[in-house]
């Protein structure tokens, strides 16, 4: 049976935590002191058979990674999520030998290239073309392999004006894609990509995205760490999805997609109520949230199917319509228009309250933030309720390009119609609340 190409065992990173109180610094007396304290306690611990330089307290621990575990094949493109202080950059350079575990071991059978942030494996008083070579001798590779992809390398970066200037003087974008050009053209088996292709515009965002995708197919491992989920999902099958240091679900890419955007403490507030207009005396909002494919979230993918769920709490028999105004940061509004603006809901006693769901067409709108105000009206137009901002959620275009998609199409016309369609469930009828 060939071996996984990548083994993960119970893999831990533990960092020392400074305490308040815990002295810094203080000159050559308290580093006198403290030589004497740790060697005083390492002799302690030794009379009593207890390895000597193990001291750190638990209170002063903090593990970044804790009882890794998972393989990858020859050839998987593995995608890593999660959210900002997950463990993941920290896994990362475990695996490129940039750090050694705490616990457990990482194996790693064959040459690594990795690109973890800018100006990672760079030298900055040398020229472009001397750091290609530099980094080409790190992955063990000979002149003549590295000048037969010189070429390759210099269009790709598109810095060949520069190549003979030192990367000092070299922007955050030249410097972001000359190193992902030697990382991607060097003929490593393993390519380690972190978050830092944010650096660069759309269009070499997609130029690397493509190139990643080419080195899978030739039959090597790539694993990308990114917070955008399209680029994830298009580019990777595998997914791992970390948590607080630790492995939450390893399977496909979409399902540890599905797994991250479902939990709410990443996506945003949710329904929110401070935009509310006034008291409502009959009809009020109570409750609202967005789903996609039954799962609650505020983060969605361009072209994707949602849903937003209305709660609504009525004191008696009346006919009302649903209405939305959908909101792009810069303040420019769409307007949910129903398939039935007035509706009578037949609830028998004096209250009750009821459950819509409206069906959205495809978010076909650019990267960014979005709001949603939140309407119940009688049919003079009368707002029963009306919660500005009510719902919160952003949309992920990249890996399509930044276009204004919708948006666009209505900035001359200003304020416009957006088809949805309302259902009520009869189950979701809830009688004398």
């Amino acid at each position: 049976m060939t071996k996984p190409i990548i083994s993960v065992e119970n893999l831990g990173k533990r960092y020392r935590v400074k305490r308040p109180g815990m002295r810094e610094g203080g000159g050559l007396r308290h580093a006198i002191e403290a030589g004497a304290a740790s060697l005083w306690n390492g002799l302690s611990r030794m009379f009593k058979g207890r390895a000597p330089y193990d001291r750190i307290a638990p209170e002063d621990e903090f593990w970044a990674l804790k009882d890794i575990n998972f393989e990858v094949q020859a050839g998987e493109c593995v995608g890593i999520i999660g959210r900002n202080g997950a463990g993941k950059s920290t896994l990362l350079k475990i695996l490129s030998r940039i750090t050694e575990p705490s616990t457990g071991r990482a194996v790693l059978r064959g040459r690594v290239g990795s690109l973890l942030e800018v100006g990672t494996g760079f030298h900055p008083e040398l020229t472009g073309r001397e750091n290609i070579f530099l980094n080409g001798a790190i992955l063990g590779m000979r002149r003549h392999e590295i000048n037969k992809r010189m070429d390759e390398i210099v269009a790709f970066a598109e810095v060949d004006e520069f190549l003979d200037t030192p990367v000092k003087h070299y922007s955050s974008g030249m410097y972001m894609r000359l190193a992902f050009a030697v990382a991607a053209h060097l003929d490593p088996e393993i390519l380690i990509v972190d978050e830092v292709l944010a650096v660069g515009d759309v269009q070499f965002q997609k130029k690397c995205l493509g190139k990643m995708s080419e080195v899978a197919k030739d039959g090597r491992t790539v694993l990308f760490v990114s917070h955008n989920m399209a680029a994830v999902q298009s580019l990777c099958k595998i997914g791992v999805l970390l948590e607080q240091g630790s492995v939450v679900q390893v399977g496909l890419a979409s399902e540890a997609v599905t797994a991250y955007l479902a939990n709410g403490s990443i996506c945003g507030e949710g329904f929110n109520t401070s935009g509310r207009q006034r008291k409502p005396t009959n009809c009020e909002i109570i409750d609202a949230w967005i789903e996609r494919d039954g799962v609650p979230t505020q983060a969605l993918l361009f072209g994707e199917r949602a849903d937003i769920i209305i709660v609504i709490q009525v004191v008696k028999r009346i006919k009302f319509a649903v209405e939305m105004i959908l909101r792009q940061q810069d303040g420019l509004a769409v307007k949910f228009a129903p398939s039935g603006l007035a509706f009578d809901w037949e609830i028998d006693q004096a209250s009750g309250s009821l459950k819509i769901r409206c069906q959205l067409p495809p978010m076909r709108f650019a990267s960014g933030g979005y709001s949603i105000d939140l309407i119940t009206a009688c049919s003079g137009k009368e707002f029963y309720d009306y919660i500005e901002s009510g719902l919160r959620f952003t949309v992920d275009s990249s890996a399509v390009g930044e276009r204004n998609w919708m948006f666009n199409q209505s900035r001359n016309q200003g304020y416009s119609l957006w088809e949805v369609n309302y259902q009520v469930d009869q189950n979701e009828i809830t009688q004398g609340l």
